[in-house]
C-alpha cells in the first residue's frame, strides 16, 4: 500500500519477518510484499505445512508499543462474529531486540485481492450486487459489537473537524466502525475485510464516508456509495461523520501522497456539503 522504507528500515524488517518465520515454523514466500506507512509493517505469503497463509509483522520502538494500534488485530479475533468476512488470526508471537518491539501475526491467506493496491480509487470497480449487500451485512454485525475502543477520539472530532471544515459539530451519535474502510482494505469480487488494527467506536457514518471520499476520483463508484448509504449518509449524525472522514484525509495531505492528491477533490466536496442549495440533510453551526 506505500512505498518500500529506506534500506535501514527495509533490512530491519526483512531480518525481522525471518526470524517471525523460524519462531512460528513458516516459510517465506519472498517477494509481493506489502508495506505500511514509513515502515512500519512488513506483510506477505508464507508457507505452512498445508498451504499458503499470510504474515503480517508490526514494529514500534521498545517501550513504545502496546495501545489501540499494537492490540486491535488481536482484539478483532476475539470480538467480532464470524459473520464479519475477515482473515482470521491463527497464531501470534512477540519479542524485542536492537531496541525495537515487533509482533508477529499469522493469518489465513485470502485469495481474493484487494478492490485496488492504493486506499484511493482510480478506476472502475465492476462489483456484483452481492458485494454490496455482503458489505452492508458486515458493517451491521461491526455496529453490533460493544467495545470501549475508539477508532476516532471526541476531543479530535471537537478540536480538528471546526479547524479543517469550518463546521462545528452539534451532538454525536456513535457506533462501532472497522476504522479504516478504503480499497486496498476491501477484496473482491468476494468480500474481505482487511486490516483491524484501528477498528472501534467513531460517529455513524463514519465508515461508509470513509469509502466514499477515497471514491471521488471515480464518479460512478462514488455515486453508488451514496447511494448505498444515503440513510446514513444523508441525515444529521451521518454528516458528523463525513465531517470527520474529511478533516483525517486533509489533515494527513502534506505527509501522505495519495492523500494529497485526493484533498482537492475532498475540499470540493466539503463546498457541495455545506451549501444549502444542495438538499443535503446537514444540522450545523
Amino acid at each position: 500500500m506505500f512505498t518500500a522504507p529506506e534500506p535501514a528500515v527495509r533490512d530491519r524488517m526483512f531480518s525481522a519477518r525471518g526470524h517471525a518465520c523460524a519462531l512460528m515454523g513458516l516459510v517465506d514466500a519472498t517477494g509481493g510484499e506489502v508495506w505500511g506507512y514509513a515502515g512500519r509493517t512488513l506483510s506477505g505469503a508464507v508457507y505452512t505445512p498445508t498451504g499458503v497463509a499470510w504474515l503480517r509483522l508490526v514494529s514500534d520502538p521498545q517501550g513504545k508499543s502496546g495501545g489501540k494500534l499494537w492490540e486491535g488485530p488481536r482484539e478483532a479475533e476475539r470480538s467480532l462474529p464470524s459473520a464479519v468476512p475477515r482473515p482470521r488470526l491463527l497464531g501470534l508471537r512477540d519479542w524485542s531486540t536492537d531496541g525495537w518491539d515487533y509482533r508477529a501475526e499469522h493469518y489465513d491467506f485470502v485469495a481474493a485481492p484487494p478492490v485496488a493496491k492504493s486506499p484511493v480509487l482510480h478506476h472502475h470497480a465492476d462489483l456484483p450486487d452481492i458485494w454490496w449487500q455482503d458489505l452492508h451485512l458486515a458493517l451491521t454485525h461491526i455496529a453490533l459489537v460493544g467495545t470501549d475502543r475508539q477508532a476516532v477520539r471526541e476531543e479530535y472530532i471537537r478540536r480538528r473537524v471546526p479547524e479543517f471544515t469550518g463546521v462545528t459539530p452539534g451532538e454525536i451519535t456513535w457506533t462501532t466502525a472497522h476504522g479504516d474502510l478504503h480499497w486496498a482494505n476491501l477484496t473482491g469480487p468476494a468480500l474481505t475485510l482487511l486490516d483491524w488494527e484501528g477498528w472501534g467506536t467513531a460517529p455513524i457514518g463514519y465508515d461508509a464516508a470513509t469509502l466514499y471520499l477515497h471514491s471521488l476520483p471515480v464518479p460512478d463508484v462514488a455515486e453508488r456509495i451514496r447511494k448505498e448509504f444515503a440513510h446514513v449518509l444523508d441525515t444529521p449524525p451521518g454528516r458528523i461523520g463525513e465531517l470527520t472522514a474529511c478533516t483525517e484525509i486533509l489533515q494527513a495531505a502534506p505527509r501522505v501522497p495519495f492523500y494529497a492528491d485526493l484533498a482537492d477533490d475532498v475540499r470540493q466536496h466539503l463546498s457541495r456539503l455545506k451549501d444549502p442549495r444542495s438538499g443535503s440533510a446537514w444540522s450545523g453551526r
